[in-house]
């Protein structure tokens, strides 16, 4: 299995900010890279809450496997994340 060297609030955070600069999304930067590896940061507590939602699986995913390691596995990757730098 794959697994990413990015902290998982990182990788949405950088989602975040590509979608809110990229034109692919609702910005107008027809190649947002550089500006997303700028912004990210500022993302970063909007990737939080996003993490404090997905803590809780829905039916099928908890039907899929084991809910409580994504719970923990979630609350790893908001404790992790240091929304002050």
């Amino acid at each position: 299995m794959p697994v990413s060297e990015q902290p998982l609030a990182e990788r949405i955070a950088r989602v975040l900010a590509g979608a809110a600069h990229s034109s692919n999304a609702e910005g107008s930067d027809p190649s947002a890279g550089e500006k997303v590896d700028m912004v990210w940061r500022e993302h970063l507590n909007q990737a939080v809450a996003v993490l404090h939602t997905m803590r809780e699986p829905d039916a099928q995913m908890a039907a899929a496997g084991d809910a409580d390691t994504w719970r923990r596995m979630v609350e790893v990757a908001i404790e992790e994340t240091d929304v002050t730098a």
